[in-house]
C-alpha cells in the first residue's frame, strides 16, 4: 500500500493514506498480525496511528501496513450492534426531500444498511458509521446546533452516527434511540470499536 509514513516518537507510526478503505485495511493487517508488541492502533478518517511497547520494535508494523490490501474487503468483522430507532428526526423531512424520497422510503434506506464503526471522534463514544445508502449522503447543515440530545441519529457526507451526549453538531438529524452510547463507569464506557457493525431497526 502507498502510504505516507510519520515517525511520532520512538515507539509510533502515523500511517496517512487517501481513502477509509485504506485505513480499514491497515487496521484489519495489524490486527489480523496479532503483533504483540502493538499497544495501540488508533484509525481516523484518512490515518492510523500504530503505537508498540517500549523497546520494542516497529519493523513489523511497517512491514505489515504495507502489506495491506483495500481490496481484501475485511473490515467490519467485529461485534455488530442493533440500535432501535424512532425515526421522527427534525430533519427528516430535509433528506427525504434533498434525495427526492420519501420519508418511509428514507427510514428503509437507513435501516436497510449494515454500517462498519470506521473510527471514534469528536466526543467520546462517537462512531463514524459508513455504509450510508448513496441517496442519504447529504452535507451537514449550514449553520450547527448548539445543542443536540443524546442519543440523536444523523447523517452527514458518508456517515451516519449516534451522538452519544448532549453536543452541538451540524448533522441531519433523522431519528433518535434510547441506547446508551457512552458510559464511563462501565467495565467498557464505549459501546462502539471501530471495526464493529452496526445495523438500525425502525421502532
Amino acid at each position: 500500500m502507498d502510504a505516507v509514513v510519520r515517525p511520532c516518537g520512538n515507539r509510533a507510526l502515523l500511517f496517512e493514506v487517501g481513502s477509509a478503505a485504506e485505513v480499514a485495511a491497515i487496521v484489519d493487517a495489524v490486527r489480523a498480525a496479532g503483533l504483540t508488541e502493538v499497544t495501540e492502533l488508533v484509525p481516523a478518517a484518512r490515518t492510523v496511528l500504530v503505537e508498540v511497547a517500549p523497546g520494542a520494535s516497529l519493523d513489523r508494523v511497517r512491514a505489515t501496513a504495507a502489506g495491506a490490501d483495500p481490496r481484501d474487503g475485511i473490515s467490519g468483522t467485529g461485534v455488530l450492534h442493533t440500535i432501535p430507532v424512532h425515526y421522527d428526526g427534525a430533519d427528516l423531512d430535509l433528506v427525504a426531500d434533498t434525495a427526492g424520497i420519501s420519508r418511509d422510503e428514507a427510514v428503509a434506506l437507513h435501516s436497510g444498511a449494515e454500517y462498519t464503526v470506521d473510527f471514534c471522534g469528536f466526543a467520546p463514544g462517537f462512531g463514524y458509521l459508513s455504509g450510508l445508502p448513496e441517496p442519504l449522503q447529504q452535507p451537514r447543515l449550514e449553520s450547527s446546533r448548539t445543542a443536540v440530545p443524546a442519543g440523536s441519529v444523523g447523517i452527514a457526507d458518508v456517515y451516519s452516527c449516534v451522538y452519544p451526549r448532549r453536543s452541538p453538531g451540524g448533522w441531519r438529524l433523522i431519528g433518535r434511540t434510547d441506547t446508551v452510547l457512552f458510559d464511563p463507569a462501565a467495565e467498557r464506557p464505549a459501546l462502539f470499536t471501530p471495526g464493529d457493525r452496526v445495523r438500525f431497526e425502525a421502532r
